[in-house]
């Protein structure tokens, strides 16, 4: 590599970067959170999602012209993580991008003089390839930046057609690619040989839009949208052979090798993955974390979990037994925080879930791992190759054991895994589990990208009308777009303007009715896309035809049990933040018509006492009737007059906040209710803690109160009944049931206790001498307390010797358990191991002292068999 580059850290590339473009006009904007607006992808996958809408025409720029630093996750090919240089599921990708100011050769010419003059790279070194169609973009880099043409390279769709996922904004790209070994010469340059070229700048001509049938159509602005990896420039400037060894990545690895007790240079290949996974997956976890991702078994949460899982995995193949995710989080967060404060903010919430997340995983693994091990014995021992998908599903069903990790552990052993037989069983398992619910869906999404410059964003009139006329701009039936849709058609539709709320910020939908002259739709959901409020609902009568005129009508009952439990949960945040912690933040939300609940960080479960007083509080404040003031204000305003937001919750430059003065002001964009008064009551049903540092309460306000007294007054007068007491004498006479269950449980024990001493007696006579001391080996059926009681009863008749005895309490259930005297331990028996051992015969396992110890089992066909084994094995020892 030449020396005249100049050795820049990560931090000064994105800062170089940024400051460039911002003296060439474009305005910095900080980056997106990784949980995007954009309804059809998990997570922010690419610097362009957060201006995806600009793009489409849905939206109109702030600015002609942006920068930004944005963080990114993917997650499609996790499994090279580790495995090539540069393949990462957290990255940074700096991007410049102009909204219908300059095209392909201004673009071009910034990505030069970055490239060649303030990162110094020497043009001999850069080749240029360009979509196979474009060739304006070939001119330009050939006779406007002097490119000789043999340099610039014609490629074809997949590597030079960007596009955001299957439907979306699109269009040719160009990327500069870095050779690392240009004495190898000019005479064959294959850009796909990422050992001598690494693509570092890709600039996409934003020029179409691909809808979900594949037809590309002009957008309204050509614009630019271009991705500069911050990892891969590092690598570069750095001198380094990967990006896992830039100073963005490599101290986190250094810091678990030390956990690990190794060096990262003196380590071969397979160690160096695990540590470069876990350098790159901690970075993950910590921004996703910080961004307000839980850990789940669903969505972007599954997402986190498997990561943190991997993590831990990888952690276990180095050798860490101890508990270390924080340890590698805290270099990860220290790295961070310059660009992404937010990260130290959350560094308290970031270690606690990964410490949970770590504790639990590691008792997964350790029944996950016991269970998989027989199942790969089994699959050896038929002679096959394959683990069945139902194996595999019964791993992550009932231990939690994630399919990639069943995979990783199976390839380790030669063996595959039938994916498509475990995605059956999920999916039946779905299927049977819960029922179908519309939501936005890709087809839905792909329709309106389509029509999304025909028609104008819908307008919410809901804040102040409940019904109101509006015209259909978008008719779908199945997520296709129609001309005219018939009675009992399930339907989508789209209005000009609306009353109906649509489903954000945790509040549901609303639900009611669009209705003309000889056609009724019942609406029972409604979503937001972008700036389309779609009306998802059933014609009950007559015929609708796109461009008709209806009048829509909210269900008024159902939008004040809404508004009333949204105030409410303002109300409770601002309880928490005066009664138990004023540090307290929202970590999520569900608003809807019967209850509400509302989730916060905090790291101890609530008492009694303070639920309590919370709920006198808000009914206080309600009782109190408290007027609301709701305005539009700069955000800057907002936060300098005290106005809470929620973490993670990405807001524009004007903001509308919700004030009930003296008691909560938050930035909302809810229907809520004109008077606290309306609200009526408040309580509290659950708190619960749902993961490490995050509790959640559960309450219902309003009507919903009323309905839930009525429940629980109905099951006290039941218990009432059942029990002859009267509703304040419940607690003293189930207490009472509670001591008399237990006094007669321990009689029942002594009886079983005294059952089985009788037996053990008639057993004495089955015990052999060996050697010195007495052998008895024997089968006797009672409880597994009453088998220990036994086996110590009948060697202490013995004197010096050895008891085993077996039972089988239940039908798959087998109980063992061995006693042992001093001079039996002395010739190096010692009863935990000796038990252990003799488990397995009946598919099982247990251990304790070396004088006493118990033991389970699963199969009771074995037990004869395990019991003759220790008889055996005694006899030979002894």
């Amino acid at each position: 590599m030449a020396s005249s580059l100049p050795s820049l850290s990560g931090a000064e590339i994105r800062q170089t970067f940024l400051d460039f473009y911002q003296k060439r006009g474009h305005k910095i904007l900080p980056s997106a959170s990784l949980i995007p607006e954009d309804p059809t992808v998990l997570l922010t996958i690419a610097g362009m999602l957060p201006f995806k809408p600009i793009f489409l025409g849905q939206r109109a720029a702030e600015v002609p012209r942006a920068t930004t630093s944005q963080k990114c996750i993917r997650t499609n090919d996790i499994e090279n993580v580790g495995r090539t240089a540069r393949h990462h599921t957290f990255f940074e990708m700096l991007g410049n991008f102009s909204f219908g100011d300059y095209f392909k050769e201004q673009a071009i010419a910034y990505a030069w003089e970055l490239s060649t003059k303030v990162f110094q790279l020497p043009p001999e070194r850069l080749v240029v390839s360009v979509f196979r169609d474009d060739d304006e973009a070939f001119a330009i880099w050939r006779d406007k930046i002097g490119i000789p043409a043999y340099r610039i390279q014609r490629m074809g769709e997949e590597d030079n057609f960007w596009k955001s996922g299957p439907t979306g904004p699109c269009g040719p790209c160009s990327e500069i690619y870095y050779d690392f070994h240009p004495e190898l010469g000019d005479a064959t340059l294959d850009l796909e040989d990422d050992t001598r070229f690494i693509e570092f700048y890709n600039l996409v001509f934003m020029q179409y839009n691909r809808d979900s049938e594949g037809n590309l159509t002009p957008l309204q602005n050509q614009n630019i949208d271009t991705g500069m990896g911050l990892e891969r420039m590092a690598q570069i400037l750095q001198g380094v052979p990967n990006n896992y060894e830039t100073d963005l990545i490599f101290p986190i690895i250094e810091a678990a090798a030390q956990c690990a007790g190794i060096e990262y240079h003196k380590s071969d290949e397979k160690t160096k993955v695990s540590l470069k996974v876990i350098g790159d997956h901690v970075r993950a976890v910590v921004h996703l974390i910080s961004d307000g991702v839980s850990a789940s078994n669903i969505g972007r949460g599954y997402i986190l979990r498997r990561l943190i899982r991997r993590v831990v995995r990888h952690g276990r193949l180095l050798g860490i037994t101890e508990l270390f995710t924080e340890k590698v989080a805290e270099v990860a967060i220290a790295l961070s925080e310059g660009a992404y404060p937010n990260v130290r903010e959350r560094e308290t919430l970031i270690k606690s879930q990964l410490q949970q997340e770590e504790s639990r995983f590691l008792s997964t693994l350790e029944r996950g791992e016991k269970l998989l091990q027989e199942i790969i014995e089994k699959v050896l021992k038929a002679g096959q190759t394959e683990i069945s998908g139902k194996d595999a599903f019964k791993l992550y069903d009932t231990y939690g054991f994630p399919l990639e990790l069943t995979m990783e552990i199976a390839e380790e052993q030669g063996l595959t895994v039938n994916q498509e037989g475990f995605n059956s069983s999920m999916q039946l398992q779905i299927e049977t589990s819960q029922g179908a619910h519309e939501t936005i869906d890709l087809m839905v999404q792909g329709s309106l990208d389509r029509l999304a410059e025909h028609i104008h964003p819908t307008q919410f009139t809901g804040y102040t009308e409940r019904s109101g006329m509006a015209q259909i701009q978008a008719l779908l039936v199945d997520g296709k777009s129609v001309e005219i849709a018939e009675a009992g058609m399930p339907v989508q539709i789209v209005l000009d303007q609306t009353p109906f709320y649509a489903e954000s910020g945790g509040q549901v939908g609303d639900r009611g009715y669009l209705s003309g002259s000889d056609v009724l739709i019942r609406i029972d959901d409604v979503q937001k896309e972008s700036d389309f409020f779609v009306h998802f609902g059933r014609i009950e009568r007559g015929t609708v035809n796109l461009g008709d005129s209806v009048t829509a009508q909210i269900d008024r009952a159902c939008r004040m049990r809404a508004q009333a439990n949204h105030t409410a949960t303002h109300l409770l945040q601002a309880a928490l933040k005066k009664l138990v912690d004023p540090d307290i933040g929202q970590a999520g939300s569900a608003v809807g018509f019967d209850r509400l609940r509302f989730d916060f960080n905090c790291s101890r479960a609530l008492t009694a006492q303070e639920l309590e007083q919370i709920e006198d509080l808000v009914n206080t404040w309600i009782s109190e009737a408290h007027g609301a003031d709701v305005q539009i204000m700069p955000f800057d305003r907002a936060k300098d007059k005290g106005a809470t937001a929620m973490f993670g919750e990405k807001y524009g430059d004007t903001v509308r906040v919700v004030d009930y003065p003296g008691v909560s002001m938050e930035l909302c964009g809810g229907t809520h209710v004109q008077n606290t008064a309306e609200i009526g009551l408040f309580k509290i049903i659950s708190e619960t803690g749902i993961s490490s540092g995050v509790r959640r309460i559960e309450a219902v306000s309003g009507a919903a109160v009323r309905e839930y007294l009525q429940v629980r007054d109905a099951v006290v007068r039941e218990l009432g009944d059942r029990f002859k007491a009267k509703p304040e004498e419940l607690v003293e006479r189930v207490s009472s049931l509670q001591t008399e269950l237990k006094a007669t449980q321990k009689e029942l024990e002594q009886v079983r206790s005294d059952l089985a001493i009788a037996k053990s007696d008639q057993l004495l006579s089955q015990a052999e001498s060996v050697g010195e001391v007495q052998v008895l080996v024997a089968q006797l059926d009672v409880d597994a307390n009453s088998l220990k009681t036994a086996a110590e009863r009948l060697l202490q008749k013995l004197g010096e010797g050895a008891v085993v005895l077996g039972s089988v309490p239940e039908a798959d259930k087998v109980s063992l358990v061995a006693a042992f005297s001093k001079s039996v331990n002395q010739k190096g028996l010692q009863a935990g191991k000796f038990i252990g051992q003799i488990a397995k015969i009946c598919g099982g396992r247990g251990g304790g002292r070396p004088n006493l110890a118990q033991a389970g089992g699963r199969d009771p066909n074995q037990l004869p068999t395990a019991l003759e084994t220790a008889k055996t094995e005694l006899r030979e020892a002894l």
